[in-house]
């Protein structure tokens, strides 16, 4: 089945990043100042596909590290072997495998899985969002500024209009808690669960936010980019909420409102 194949690809790559964590590892940086990638990168995606392959040989796979490895198939699976690679470096045990399944254009199935706090978020589209196997929905905040919220910046900051640090100093300004942990996929699954009312970000790749948007919207919340449009993981804006301060965060976001 492709949710235990989904399951044992997760475990596979977590625990490769279990073994190398605070251990003695190769490090190189790719474009941008501080984008790494780990010799644990490496051995996670490899364990991860080793699993996908043995189970379903013919499937479609894009995978952060190894980009695409395309073949004529319906299924795409979307890994990001360590989400959070610099928390990883770092020794910060707030890192993750994610691995998103996608069927003929729409993600059906995803895994966030931090083996640090032993943290298994899974989400099966049309059957709701569980983690460690015990079912989980978004928070019940009706306002934004009452929220707690959590967001990223790219490396390769970009100066534009209306950018990341812009729409930060917003909600910091008026008070409003924003947290930057270093991980996209476990900033969803943190909405998801209800620990954070929303987040956002600018600039996340397809394999950052795959698994983690489907298992927000599995949990009750809502996921959009910027314009308020149905979310997809191949364009960059998100915004995900607990549905509640949806619609204000977007005015905020977009300089239609002041908290």
């Amino acid at each position: 089945m492709l949710i235990s194949t989904l399951q044992e690809a997760a475990r596979a790559g977590a625990e490769e990043i279990l073994k190398y964590f605070n251990g003695q590892f190769k490090i190189s940086n790719k474009a941008g100042v501080n984008n790494l990638v780990t010799e644990a990168d490496h051995a996670s995606e490899k364990a991860i596909m080793a699993v996908i392959r043995k189970n379903y040989p013919d499937h479609f796979i894009l995978s952060e590290e190894a980009g695409e490895l395309s073949q004529q198939s319906e299924y795409k699976w979307i890994i990001d072997p360590i989400d959070g690679t610099i928390n990883f470096a770092h020794g910060i045990p707030i890192n993750c495998v994610s691995i998103a399944v996608e069927y003929k254009g729409e993600i059906i199935m995803g895994a966030v899985y931090n083996p640090h706090m032993n943290e298994f978020f899974l989400a099966e589209k049309g059957k709701g969002a569980t983690l460690n196997g015990n079912p989980i929905s978004v928070s019940h905040k009706e306002e934004a500024i009452h929220a707690c919220l959590v967001t990223g910046f790219p490396y390769t900051y970009i100066n534009m209009p209306n950018g990341p640090l812009e729409v930060f100093d917003r909600f910091i300004r008026k008070g409003v808690p924003v947290r930057r942990l270093g991980s996209a996929a476990i900033d969803l699954c943190w909405v998801a669960c209800g620990r954070f009312d929303g987040f956002y970000e600018h600039k996340l790749e397809t394999w950052d936010s795959a698994a983690g948007f489907l298992i927000v919207e599995e949990a009750g919340g809502r996921v959009t980019d910027f314009d308020g449009n149905r979310y997809s993981p191949y364009q960059h804006r998100i915004l995900a909420t607990n549905g509640r301060i949806h619609d204000e965060m977007l005015d905020i976001i977009n300089q239609r409102k002041e908290l």
